[in-house]
This record gives structure tokens, sequence and C-alpha cells, in this order.
């Protein structure tokens, strides 16, 4: 039986399309990048990291440098974030179920821990922040390590490439959601090992 189910944050519990593309076009301005469009975003679910730096005229290779100034003003409007439907159903089930979830990100800690307090999101037994957004197959180990874990004892829910390369270089399995931010075109090369459309097959996947 699973003792955790790790949750990824942005696009998988929290729909942050909105605050993200204000808080890009607010550095969009600052240092002459291409700001993005809300209409453009349902394109860009099809567009991989390296091509949507590309498009935004971002140098790749600057991302660690911006990402702390990104979630800073993600924060400024954390309001606009919504929970999507079905989600606080899933994590209120599964600690019913004595199933413990966490959640490992590259957002930061204060803005996850504020946006579940205002849900009401009791349950969440630990946060894991890094701000090197390819490196969540180091924070997996380390929260196996940290509590005892074999990789048959976990499962990860996540919504892009990346969280599905760092699943695989874990050893852990994974399963895709739909109505993230990277679309089936993306993810679909590095073959997930399972896929939920909707909040409430999550459960019954696991």
């Amino acid at each position: 039986m699973l003792k955790y189910v790790i949750f990824d944050f942005d696009g998988t519990i929290a729909d942050s399309r909105v605050v993200f593309v204000s808080a890009w076009n607010k550095i969009a301005e600052k240092y002459h990048f291409k700001k993005i469009e809300l209409a453009e975003l349902e394109n860009m679910k099809k567009l991989t990291i390296r091509e949507l730096c590309k498009m935004l005229d971002f140098p790749m290779y600057k991302i660690p440098i911006f990402i702390p100034q990104l979630y800073k003003l993600y924060r400024q409007s954390i309001n606009d974030l919504k929970l999507f439907d079905g989600m606080k159903d899933v994590l209120d089930e599964l600690n019913k179920k004595g199933v413990k979830t966490a959640i490992i990100s590259s957002n930061s800690e204060e803005n996850i821990k504020l946006f579940l307090r205002r849900n009401s999101m009791e349950n969440v037994t630990d946060i894991l922040c890094s701000s090197h957004i390819f490196g969540k197959d180091k924070l997996l180990s380390k929260f196996l390590k940290q509590n005892q874990l074999d990789t048959a004892d976990v499962i990860y829910v996540g919504d892009e490439q990346r969280d599905i390369i760092a699943c695989k270089k874990a050893g852990i399995k994974i399963i895709w959601v739909t109505w993230g931010y990277d679309s089936i075109e993306v993810v679909q090369s590095v073959e997930p090992d399972f896929k939920a459309s909707l909040p409430g097959e999550i459960l019954q996947l696991i």
C-alpha cells in the first residue's frame, strides 16, 4: 500500500496561469523580454521549456537568476490563485484512507503554505521546495531518504514533462494530469506511467 502521494503544486493543485502571466509580464517589461497574452496560453501548453524560452526571447541559462524574482511577484497576486475543482476532495479522501500527502515544487514554501491555509487544506504533511526547476529528482530522493521510504511507497502527481523526467531519474511512478501546463504533445515522448483527465481519476488510479 502507498504511504505517500506527492503532488506538484502549480498546474496540478493550483491553477496559477493568470498569476504567472502577471508576474512574468512585469519582469518582461522591466528587462525587455516578450510579454505573454492570456490568449496564447493554450498554444503554449504544446511548447517545451526550451521552446517557450525561445518564444519569449529569454535565455534559458537565466532561469535560476529570475525564479526568485518571479515568485516574489507571484506572491503579490496570490489572491488570484485558483484551486482546481476536485483537488481538495482528492487530498481529503487520501487523508481519510491513511495515505499521507506532500508537495514538492519549484515555487516557494511561503506561497504554498499561504494558498493551503486560504483554502483550508490542512492535511499536507511535508512541503519541499527548490528554485532549481530541473532539480526535482534530487528533492524526491531527499524526501525518500528523510522519511525512510522505498520508491514503491510513493507516487507523484504532476503536470509537466520535467516532472516525468525527474520521477524516472528517482525511480518513482508518476500520474500525469491533463489540466496543467504541458499538453500530451509535450509529455508523450517521456511516457508518463499513468494519466488522469479529472482529479477523481487520481483516486481511482491509486
